[in-house]
């Protein structure tokens, strides 16, 4: 068996990036946070998660993240999967954060994307079947 275990992402503002991953995931704590270096320049780092996955954020990133629109080679998104997508949409909205893009029409999903305050795009989608060839249907 293979899962995906964490995502390491590198921002610049781990207490604003953190505000937008608590209203998405309010049952996820800090499992752990400290300093660092890497690579010659000193960072804080700060793992967010439950007990089996997480996100590990670093506050050394320069610069900005890729043009998502563009064509450069780099991180496009990631997604999350969600039983409650309309619930999910409350707790960002109420938190502040607006959706970046609306989803595709499937009969067997609904999603939307977001960008995270580091420039992230990230998705969350609710399936609407169990039978995985439906889920994974291209529409």
């Amino acid at each position: 068996m293979l899962q995906l275990e964490h995502i390491n992402l590198v921002v610049r503002d781990i207490p604003t990036t953190l505000a937008f991953y608590q209203a998405a995931f309010p049952h996820w704590f800090v499992r752990d946070e400290g300093q660092g270096e890497w690579y010659g320049k000193s960072r804080n780092w700060l793992h967010f998660g439950d007990e089996y996955q997480y996100l590990a954020l670093s506050d050394h990133g320069e610069g900005e993240n890729r043009e998502l629109s563009g064509h450069q080679v780099g991180l496009a998104h990631f997604a999350f999967v969600t039983n409650n997508l309309d619930a999910m949409k409350a707790r960002l909205s109420q938190a502040g954060y607006q959706i970046a893009k609306g989803g595709s029409i499937d009969a067997y999903r609904k999603n939307v994307y977001y960008l995270d305050p580091a420039g992230f795009e990230v998705e969350f989608v609710e399936y609407l079947s169990d039978n995985p060839k439906e889920r994974n249907l291209s529409s």
